[in-house]
């Protein structure tokens, strides 16, 4: 009897555990997916180029989740590159994150890697792959996770409307290796074709010459509020689409509908603006906010943002508008069923006005003077000056806006100035607006504090935190278990959407126990923000500005943990290094050729974030032309990178008269005629970005020169000049037919006048 009795509690605790291990099976629902990553073509502009797709589509399938399920997700490169998928602001094993070199060795071609983690949030989230410049051509999607049915947070007329994913992006015919390149040898095609150059013929016009001029003498390039000119603007793979219906329902007036989207471009803000009314923002960064109306949202690089809009009138669609930051392209959404109600295009920005302001702000060593101002969570646009819709198109003496926005010799005096909500009636939404509905705070623990300026330059394109690049910093060391305060202060020109793997941030607005979560934060110039986080979760995480471009030129850090587990997908950890900082190690080749009729003459340069190897020559059609070369190796130094120390290689030979000895500047005996010859120097820029070079050469003769190539006189016109203490000198003009092309005609104080075509690269 007493083993019969044994026997039942044994049954009983095996059904028991089997019960138990059926209901952790059903809680952990296992979804997978098999994502076939694969060249392909696409047209979006009239000519077939180059692109990735995901199962055969782009963007990437958005993929589903609810809490609680265990995602297992199989990626098959059928690239002949390596790829990888990063799950942007997911939590889950560091060794899933997604990052080459980081987290995992790329996925080699022909081969598959399977991501498996358990899905412990929700929310609206995208995903991208990391490798290269693979995002900039379709390798990006949404990943939404759902709400359990039964979770307390589920909030009646929001989660229960009606869900359409939307992503975000752009597309450049232009191969992204092209597109970075450029970026880096500071080619201006990119404002050519946004009609943004902003030259000295088009200041003097707008009556803004003196503008042009102090804003050259501070060495700075052309006002510009984006980094690329994109062909097309996306919606869900198209520059046009529509809902109509949902689950086979037609919508009418007075349904709303809840939009997810995201930012899956490589480098475009969108502005979103509704034309059927106000735009009700639910939650960012796929975390739950209160409710917020506004007019319009600018949504950063990498951004999510859940909205709902309302359909008012029947036999109508309105349109979603997504207007790139700098107004140049868009793409539009239209919700609900007729005829089409458009909302205004956005007006052109007034580059000149923002010249002007820039100008205010950059002292002459290139730092920006924040005048006392204290600006934070988008609060205070400093584009504001550019936007015709707050100042109008005029300024006039009775225009108290404008009035406003005029610079105070104490900036304490007018706080508004850059606030767009004070100045006009069109509510934009800033992070001061957004909060959480639940309480955010940190579990106690020791809390540390960490810093960052954020610093780079338009000029040599280069981006990092306090001037570093991430091949350049270690790794910053946390412990498990505390609490990271970091304050960042946007010391650069443009704004930055920094994004922190593998952890949600706080970002402290004044909303206190409530402030909203996010793992971005779009920082623009003169910002200071401060977020912070629990250390929660081992591994090396990216820390980065998701602007493609400046990511790739090493705007990072990495957080790692202290006494942390040794990767296993990390087999070679120097290795794995080595790849990590290549990329912003990368060096980017420019090339210059003219042919002309009294010669050919040109430059080729390697350059990178540090270095730079450059090379120029003139070949004459004579003796009497005859023949030069000029080779440098510098490093540039300094935050700006106006200074760089070189050493140097001159040949040449131009057959002169018997007898005939010129004499340099300081009385020296030139050797400018027949020369071979090392040297050591340097290059400065000085004021109106003319390029001062001082050398000395090998027999102790010694060359000052000025020079500059690419001074903007009209839309489509450049001028060059170069004079030295050789007694040489050039003046030259041209005139731009296309990206590599254009008319050029020169007079060289040793070859005479010549006219040709000229080409770059």
């Amino acid at each position: 009897m007493a083993n019969k009795k044994v026997n039942r509690k044994k049954v009983l605790s095996l059904t028991m555990a089997f019960v138990l291990s059926a209901l952790v099976i059903q809680a952990q629902k296992v979804v997978r997916y098999d994502l076939y990553v694969k060249d392909t073509t696409v047209n979006f502009t009239g000519k077939s180029k180059r692109a990735i797709a995901v199962n055969g589509q782009i963007p990437m399938p958005t993929l589903t989740f609810t809490e609680g399920d265990t995602a297992e997700i199989y990626v098959h490169n059928l690239l002949k590159e390596e790829t990888s998928l990063h799950w942007h602001g997911l939590f889950l094993p560091n060794k899933e994150d997604g990052v080459p070199n980081l987290t995992q060795m790329p996925i080699e071609p022909g081969t598959t890697h399977v991501y498996r983690f358990p899905i412990i949030q929700h929310g609206t989230h995208w995903y991208h792959s990391h490798s290269g410049l693979q995002e900039q051509i379709g390798m990006y999607g949404n990943f939404v996770m759902l709400k359990r049915e039964n979770d307390p947070t589920l909030r009646s007329g929001i989660d229960d409307l009606p869900t359409v994913p939307v992503v975000l992006s752009e597309w450049t015919n232009l191969k992204p290796e092209n597109v970075h390149r450029m970026l880096h040898n500071a080619n201006d095609w990119f404002a050519l074709k946004k009609n943004a150059v902003q030259s000295y013929a088009e200041a003097a016009k707008a009556g803004h010459f003196k503008t042009k001029l102090q804003n050259e003498w501070k060495r700075m390039l052309a006002m510009d509020v984006s980094d690329v000119y994109y062909d097309r603007i996306l919606m869900n793979g198209k520059p046009e689409s529509e809902i109509k219906a949902f689950d086979g329902k037609q919508l009418k007036a007075g349904d709303k509908v809840r939009l997810r989207i995201s930012n899956g471009g490589a480098s475009s803000y969108f502005w979103l603006r509704y034309a059927g009314g106000k735009i009700t923002v639910v939650a960012n960064d796929g975390n739950d906010v209160e409710p917020v109306e506004v007019d319009r949202l600018i949504i950063a690089v990498s951004e999510t943002y859940d909205i709902v809009v309302t359909i008012p009138a029947e036999n109508t669609a309105y349109e979603l508008l997504a207007t790139t930051e700098d107004r140049t392209n868009s793409a539009s959404l239209y919700v609900g069923n007729g005829i089409k109600q458009l909302i205004s295009p956005m007006p052109r920005l007034k580059y000149f006005e923002g010249m002007k302001m820039m100008n205010g702000m950059m002292k002459m060593n290139g730092r920006l003077n924040d005048m006392g101002m204290s600006m934070s969570l988008n609060q205070m646009d400093m584009n504001v000056v550019m936007y015709p819709e707050i100042t109008g198109n005029e300024k006039k003496k009775s225009d108290t806006k404008m009035d406003a926005m005029a610079m105070p010799a104490d900036a304490h005096a007018n706080h508004n100035q850059y606030n767009s909500n004070a100045l006009s009636d069109i509510v934009t939404l800033n992070y001061a607006m957004l909060k959480s509905p639940a309480k955010t705070t940190l579990p106690p623990s020791t809390t540390r504090t960490i810093k960052f300026e954020l610093t780079g330059n338009m000029n040599r394109y280069v981006w990092s935190l306090d001037n570093k690049v991430v091949s350049e910093a270690d790794k910053i060391l946390v412990k498990k278990g505390e609490n990271l305060r970091i304050v960042l202060y946007n010391g650069s020109m443009m704004r930055h959407p920094m994004h922190l793997h593998g952890h949600d941030f706080r970002v402290l607005n004044g909303q206190g126990e409530y402030a909203p979560l996010k793992n971005i934060i779009d920082i623009m110039p003169m910002e200071t923000d401060t977020l912070e986080f629990n250390a929660n979760v081992e591994g090396d995480w990216f820390f980065h500005c998701h602007i493609l471009y400046h990511m790739m030129s090493g705007m990072g850090r990495v957080f790692s943990y202290q006494n942390q587990a040794a990767n296993p997908l990390i087999p070679n950890p120097k290795l794995a290094q080595r790849k990590l900082f290549a990329d912003d190690r990368k060096m980017h080749f420019m090339f210059l050729n003219d042919f002309a009729t009294n010669g050919n003459d040109g430059e080729m340069m390697l350059q990178n974030t540090r270095w730079s190897i450059g090379g120029e020559w003139r070949l004459g059609y004579n003796d009497m032309h005859g023949y030069e070369t000029e080779t440098h190796i510098g490093r540039y130094i300094g935050r700006m990178q106006w200074f760089m120390p070189f050493i140097g290689f001159d040949w040449r030979y131009r057959k002169t008269a018997a007898g005939k000895t010129e004499k340099n500047l300081f009385g020296q005996s030139s050797t400018k005629d027949n020369r071979a010859l090392l040297s050591a120097g340097f290059n400065y820029t000085l004021p109106m970005l003319v390029r001062l070079q001082a050398e000395v050469f090998t027999d102790g003769i010694v060359r000052f020169q000025l020079k500059r190539d690419d001074i903007p006189v009209a839309k489509k016109v450049r001028a060059s000049f170069m004079i030295n203490t050789d007694k040489e000198y050039m003046l030259g003009v041209n005139y731009i037919l296309g990206r590599n092309w254009s008319l050029r005609t020169h007079y060289d104080s040793d070859m005479g006048f010549g006219a040709g075509i000229s080409f770059s690269y």
